[in-house]
């Protein structure tokens, strides 16, 4: 198979999707690699680096996506890119369609088809393409978060681990999943008081044996987030619905409870954000303020660190990648039930249910296109 990286052009997104060593690695079991020149500069790959794994270079974002029978990307196409896709190219990549409609109309009319690494599923429910990217961004929640707790920032000015004779900061987590987890751990070890809250009470009973002493958990409700905002300097958006928008946890009328200067990070922002204040926001421009709260809502926040994250990227994707190359994606698909789920438009159909219901849009079943295929 023909094999395409195209440099990231989403607002510094320094990730790239491969690695020299995934490009080794498709390149020995005979598949063709084409990577756009300087696309791994921002992770610290050197083109040579590529060269030498067996990759041929292009000059451009135009070349990679004309000759490529599978593009493999990071983030979700831009506006720039929609009319590069052509029929029939399978597309790898985050998408996070339900938050997006534009994009969503985008795929839907360029025909493509359209495997989103989000919604790749374990029989345990767990996303093994999500996890790697959660775990760096609920880490960077609490890294970004206490800076902008700094008042030069407009934050309150308050130190996350204190100092003796000083209590320490607050933090609430919404969600018990893979960003609450790394979210809290990272919290916990800077000293702060930690508050987790989720619904699924086995979850929280998990977090509850294997967190310190400086983190609680709590069940999840309207009045009980209304109550613990008034008295948390940092809160963490931390809910993912797979495949669908996250619901709305913080109202817009709740930010009047927090303390001015409370730093609101919403990591669900892909998906739409579980604050309702919340936009997507650039590490360029990362911060904006409403009501005295400061709102940290950037949509690729493990783009800020490259390195780490295009390496525990590949470690994830790169075994699905290998399969799409080697069977073809009907065939992978239809073998692969994990791999499955992650097809949401092929060939102009809706074939994820989350995404047809964000929209309105009629919902095809993906057995359409598995069950005719003999490859």
């Amino acid at each position: 198979m023909v094999i395409g990286v195209p440099k990231e052009i989403k607002n510094n997104e320094n990730r790239v999707a491969l690695t020299p060593g995934g490009a080794f690695e498709l390149n020995r079991r005979g598949h063709k690699v084409y990577v756009q020149s300087s696309a791994g500069l921002g992770s610290g790959f050197t083109d040579t680096e590529y060269i030498n794994a067996g990759a041929n270079m292009l000059p451009d974002i135009e070349s990679v996506y004309e000759i490529a029978e599978m593009i493999i990307k990071v983030k979700e196409p831009i506006e720039q890119e929609y009319d590069l896709i052509r029929e029939n190219q399978l597309v790898f990549t985050y998408f996070h369609f339900a938050s997006h409609q534009p994009l969503t109309e985008a795929m839907i009319k360029s025909k493509s088809i359209c495997l989103a690494y989000e919604t790749v599923e374990l029989p345990d429910r767990s996303l093994p393409l999500l996890i790697p990217m959660s775990e760096v961004a609920g880490r960077m929640a609490i890294q970004q978060g206490a800076k902008y707790l700094e008042k030069p920032v407009k934050g309150r000015g308050v130190l996350l681990g204190g100092v003796p004779g000083v209590p320490p900061g607050k933090v609430l987590i919404l969600g018990g999943g893979v960003v609450g987890t790394q979210a809290a751990k990272m919290a916990a070890g800077l000293g702060a008081h930690v508050t987790i809250m989720d619904i699924n009470l086995a979850r929280l009973r998990q977090l509850n044996d294997i967190m310190p002493p400086n983190v609680v958990t709590l069940y999840s409700s309207e009045y009980s987030i209304r109550q613990l905002i008034k008295t948390h300097d940092l809160i963490v958006g931390a809910v993912l619905i797979p495949g669908a928008k996250a619901p709305n946890l913080i109202k817009r009328e709740m930010l009047k409870e927090m303390s001015p200067g409370t730093v609101l990070v919403d990591v669900a922002v892909d998906q739409g954000g579980c604050i309702e204040t919340c936009r997507p926001t650039t590490h360029a421009d990362p911060t904006f303020i409403i009501d005295d709260v400061v709102h940290y809502c950037v949509a690729n926040m493990p783009g800020a660190v490259p390195y780490t994250s295009t390496l525990a990227l590949t470690n994830a994707t790169l075994p699905y990648a290998i399969k799409l190359a080697d069977l073809g994606w009907k065939k992978a698909c239809k073998q692969d039930k994990d791999l499955r789920l992650g097809l949401n438009i092929i060939k102009g159909d809706v074939v994820y249910e989350g995404v047809a219901q964000a929209f309105d849009l009629e919902y095809v079943h993906v057995d359409k296109y598995l069950k005719k295929s003999k490859k």
